[in-house]
């Protein structure tokens, strides 16, 4: 990459960095391949090194570079399709191509917003499942799935308290209550600490964080928050309106 003077550009420094770092990107660099140190950089545009960072958080969050634990900065593949819906995959674990892993299962009092969506009282503890969603062998998502014990009326207080089985348990119950349907909201936010170590990337990090209330029986069976890494999924809407995670040119419609 050579040295450009930003000078004399109408637009915001960093916004025109950012296109010639993008430019940049597709001609002198490969994926996965580390880019030079914030001084380097700075120093070669002629830019403070907070209008580079402001360049490179923009192409982090486009999808176009990834930060990643004890390597740097390096250059993103191309986005996965992952869809978003409520079909047969979102209650299977560790089968193959996409798939939800359980990771643990604890019970504990809920956050006041999903303690609120739930419609439970603000002490009842809930069953709190964490689930890892892998796509071709890469982690794109981490779950908090709440469900208060009058979801899962079956589930045996005989079998393990916590962890990976017990968060099957709880899973399997939910499925067979039957839901009704749901409602979604979609926002852009920041990896928190526990996040960020599960799907590889800085707390801190662009995530998408995909908010699910299940429905039965007229009420609120279960409430899901899962965290989409930015850098890897783009939410798109059908003509429908179902919702799915894609990559530029893929049409893959969610069930």
């Amino acid at each position: 990459m050579g040295t450009t003077q930003l000078e004399s550009v109408q637009e915001p420094k960093y916004w025109h960095l950012k296109t010639v770092l993008s430019e940049a990107l597709d001609s002198d660099f490969a994926v996965g391949e580390i880019l030079p140190n914030e001084r380097e950089l700075a120093a070669r545009f002629g830019v403070a090194r907070a209008t580079l960072r402001q360049a490179l958080e923009q192409l982090e969050l486009e999808g176009r570079l990834q930060r990643r634990r004890g390597v740097g900065t390096t250059v993103a593949p191309p986005r996965l399709g992952v869809a978003v819906s409520t079909a047969q995959h979102d209650w299977t674990d560790g089968g193959a191509g996409e798939a939800w892993q359980a990771v643990d299962c604890t019970t504990a009092v809920a956050p006041a917003p999903v303690l609120a969506m739930l419609d439970v009282e603000s002490d009842e503890s809930v069953h709190i499942v964490r689930r890892i969603r892998a796509t071709q062998g890469q982690p794109v998502a981490a779950e908090l799935l709440y469900v208060p014990s009058s979801s899962v009326p079956e589930l045996s207080a005989i079998e393990s308290p916590s962890g990976p089985t017990r968060a099957r348990s709880v899973v399997r119950e939910l499925h067979r209550l039957g839901l009704d349907g749901q409602d979604r909201s979609v926002e852009l936010g920041s990896a928190r600490a526990d996040d960020a170590k599960e799907l590889d990337r800085l707390p801190g990090a662009p995530v998408l964080v995909v908010t699910t209330r299940y429905l039965a029986a007229g009420g609120t069976a279960a409430v899901s928050v899962a965290t989409y890494r930015a850098d890897t999924c783009r939410l798109t809407f059908g003509a429908a309106g179902d919702l799915e995670i894609s990559h530029p040119g893929q049409e893959r419609k969610a069930s």
